[in-house]
């Protein structure tokens, strides 16, 4: 697929399910839109942000997929401990503790998604603190919700015409034939939390305008949602962007990333801010910038296509989930 014309890539990142899926929230984003606006919390963050003293208390949540917990529900309690996580990070948090919402129909399975949630809770250092358990005639569901606390914030609402947008991610993972790119191996475990507690500490550096952990819409999708969020335009210079081997450029840019933020970042920060991650052994790229025009670009030489176009169609709403 890396043969696409510009156009046609364009057109596969719009069509795919990973974009298709995002435009779901919209629904939601309109239910509650009026209601954050009067208690003066903004819906569409990674988490939700609330003022707390001198800093803010996060609060989210996150559910997971039904064939994920049918095919491997123990797969299901892990993932569902590590989206939770990244989204505190990546609003310049750390997490505090996590509840479980989990429904089976037979004790096996919750087991399984028990252990799951454990082990990375035991590997992220957050715990488990309650929730609840629903004894269900034949559906599974697992919804795991989670709070932290930021002195200062990533949003998502924050980006600025002239900033570059920063991909920050890691080299040591596995291409997962799902698009999953999974850098939470078991001989990570050292560096797991140490990687995470950079977002915060760029923060509080003032090294960072806005920001999103890459989704499963991946990059090209969560660049989207940034943009839209903060109003802005944004352009993605795809010579800039370099898959793993094996993995073709159409996956990579839809992949979920266990570890992978995009930032936008004042011009003359990006050095310092990429120095950092790249000390601790991550990965620190410049993919491109935001812009006024209410569109979302990909760049490949001097030719340009259009990925969204905000002035046509929303994409989330501003939402991320």
């Amino acid at each position: 697929m890396d043969e696409l014309s510009l156009p046609e890539l364009a057109q596969a990142l719009g069509e795919s399910a990973a974009f298709r899926n995002k435009c779901h929230i919209k629904p939601a984003i309109e239910a509650f839109a009026d209601l954050g606006a009067a208690f003066g919390i903004q819906n569409g963050d990674d988490a939700a942000a609330i003022p707390d003293g001198d800093g803010f208390l996060l609060l989210a949540a996150e559910g997971i997929i039904p064939s994920m917990l049918h095919e491997n529900p123990h797969m299901a309690g892990l993932c569902a401990v590590l989206a939770n996580v990244n989204d505190i990070y990546a609003m310049g948090g750390r997490p505090l503790a996590m509840v479980d919402v989990i429904g089976t129909p037979d004790e096996a399975g919750a087991r399984e998604i028990c252990r799951g949630l454990s082990h990375n809770a035991a590997r992220f250092r957050v715990p488990v603190v309650g929730g609840h358990v629903l004894r269900t005639q034949s559906d599974v569901s697992l919804s795991v919700a989670i709070l932290g606390k930021a002195r200062k914030l990533i949003t998502s609402f924050a980006a600025r015409p002239g900033d570059r947008l920063v991909l920050i991610s890691n080299a040591k993972g596995q291409w997962l034939s799902q698009g999953f790119w999974n850098c939470t191996l078991e001989c990570n475990n050292a560096d797991l939390v140490a990687n995470l507690e950079m977002l915060p500490q760029v923060a509080e550096l003032g090294l960072v305008r806005a920001g999103k952990d890459v989704s499963m819409a991946g990059i090209a999708g969560t660049t989207v949602m940034l943009a839209e969020s903060s109003g802005l335009g944004a352009c993605i210079d795809l010579d800039r962007i370099s898959p793993p081997q094996g993995v073709a450029l159409v996956p990579w840019l839809l992949a979920f990333m266990s570890y992978g933020f995009v930032l936008a970042v004042d011009p003359a920060q990006v050095d310092a801010l990429v120095g950092l991650f790249r000390r601790q052994g991550l990965d620190g790229t410049d993919i491109g910038s935001f812009h006024e025009e209410g569109r979302v670009l990909l760049a490949r030489g001097s030719e340009r296509a259009v990925l969204w176009d905000f002035g046509r169609s929303g994409f989330a709403g501003g939402a991320d989930s």
